[in-house]
């Protein structure tokens, strides 16, 4: 067709009469000429355009964005082209406005793709069986679980291995501690049934002295990984990506977390041990997907040693005479018998163990303090002896809120001091503590009491002893009967014989 330029459709069409035609004929198919199709097979012909190299339009910003952005873009690259725009409506009020945004937006692309500076390049690993383990620490609280009806605010200590992507996680009490990091990565060492040959964390401060320039262990780390023979990594302060292993991880397990509890039908459970065995059901199903690669992987994982090394810290605390001890910003109570001894504390991510000598004496479950305020972790049963012998000091205790257990009690306690706190009260409160402790009754005992004072009864000391003391004891009578003298003289016949 003389004058009309052939589209590559044509081009196309062309060749493929052109297998089973002569030229002549699969040209006129085609719908062009003969010296057309001689062209196309020698190759002359292309139906590529060339890019134009004139504008359609007048340059809107004639000139502006070499003359006054471009420097700017040099000295920093990180400038947005909103806020390029606001400059040059400074330099030259009116005559830009927001409907040349767009074109800056795409002049300020091109400028960075053809005269920017070069970009940080990512360069994808290629892990071999048993090198690397990798962990870290992520965040749950946008999934909004509950335990026993309060929202639950913690952290998961998350592991995988890089090759097979076998992964353990578990629950997190405090902070990013090493209690914390040295119980999830022996748990998560002795499920797996081996250890990698390096392990890989960001810059925990458990892990690492992050005020030195060079790479440099804590102690209590060094010491864990050469008890598993496992050599300690870490990526570069500030570059997530380097962690992208673990961190992809993070969002795929949290994502599976979520859906699981939309088919449960409640973010709530009962307990903390409820919550971490239903991660551990997710977590199982994650492991059985990349068994196959597991099982190649275990392979080259190295033996575990015989036992597990300490998870936990040590600190030495003196009782105080309120009965207290003081325990990474937290307050404890322990039995008033301790008052003036001198306690060594294993300190674990879930609790704290204390020992006078080498005989362990008490645990109690660990409180973190929240921020940089100080904490409190008050049990009554440690000081009602004491307090029970002068309940006034109750009254104005420093510890007096805390003394009281949560639930009834607390709630019997706000009904009777709503006008004011009175002696009689007080000591009220001490008699029914006492009992709760010496009965074993608590929460019977304070349901009972708080249903009564609701309906505006008052129940008596007398009464709840009654009610929740110790049934009384019938001793029967025994009636013994003495043998006589001469039947032991039977028994022992054959000897004077």
């Amino acid at each position: 067709m003389s004058g009309k330029p052939i589209t590559k459709q044509q081009v196309n069409l062309y060749m493929s009469y052109r297998k089973d035609h002569k030229q002549t004929t699969a040209a006129a198919q085609a719908g062009m000429s003969e010296r057309t199709a001689r062209r196309v097979e020698s190759g002359q012909h292309s139906t590529t355009k060339l890019p134009r190299a004139y504008r359609t339009r007048k340059d809107p910003f004639n000139g502006a964005f070499e003359q006054h952005l471009v420097p700017l873009l040099k000295a920093d690259p990180e400038l947005q082209p909103i806020t390029l725009l606001d400059h040059l409506d400074t330099l030259m009020p009116g005559s830009f406005g927001h409907n040349h945004l767009r074109t800056l937006q795409r002049r300020v692309k091109k400028w960075l793709a053809t005269e920017g500076p070069e970009q940080e390049v990512i360069f994808r690993q290629k892990y071999m069986p048993g090198f690397m383990g990798i962990s870290d620490y992520t965040w749950m609280n946008k999934l909004e679980i509950s335990i026993a009806g309060e929202i639950f605010f913690h952290k998961l200590f998350h592991y995988k291995l890089v090759f097979s992507g076998w992964t353990y996680a578990q629950v997190v009490f405090g902070g990013e501690s090493f209690e914390s990091l040295s119980t999830g990565l022996q748990n998560a060492f002795w499920r797996s049934g081996g250890v990698p040959q390096t392990h890989r964390t960001d810059s925990l401060s458990a892990a690492f002295n992050n005020h030195y320039e060079k790479e440099t262990l804590t102690g209590r780390y060094q010491k864990l990984c050469k008890h598993y023979g496992v050599v300690a990594t870490r990526n570069n302060k500030g570059v997530a990506h380097e962690n992208g292993a673990i961190e992809v991880a993070h969002s795929h397990l949290k994502q599976k977390v979520d859906q699981q509890l939309r088919l449960r039908g409640s973010r709530d459970f009962t307990t903390i041990n409820e919550y971490q065995s239903f991660l551990d059901v997710i977590v199982a199903k994650i492991n059985r997907q990349c068994k196959t690669r597991f099982d190649e992987e275990r392979k080259h994982l190295s033996e575990l040693p015989k036992r597990r090394t300490n998870d936990f810290s040590e600190q030495y605390v003196k009782v105080t005479s309120s009965s207290t001890i003081s325990v990474k910003r937290v307050t404890y109570t322990v039995p008033s018998r301790l008052i003036g001894h001198r306690l060594l504390v294993h300190i674990y991510d879930t609790r704290l163990e204390l020992f006078l000598g080498h005989e362990k004496t008490l645990s109690l479950p660990r409180v973190y303090a929240q921020g940089h305020l100080r904490s409190r972790a008050v049990d009554y049963k440690h000081v009602i002896h004491s307090l029970a012998k002068k309940p006034n000091a109750f009254k104005y205790s420093q510890l007096r809120e805390e003394l009281i257990p949560e639930g009834d009690f607390s709630l019997l306690w706000q009904q009777l001091t709503q006008e004011h706190v009175s002696d009689k009260d007080c000591r009220y409160m001490v008699e029914l503590l006492l009992l709760a402790h010496n009965y074993d009754c608590e929460q019977a005992l304070g349901r009972y009491v708080f249903k009564n004072h609701e309906q505006g009864k008052r129940i008596s000391i007398d009464m709840c002893r009654k009610m929740f003391g110790p049934s009384t004891i019938v001793i029967p009578n025994i009636v013994s009967q003495q043998h006589q003298i001469s039947d032991y003289d039977a028994l022992l016949g054959g000897l004077h014989g």
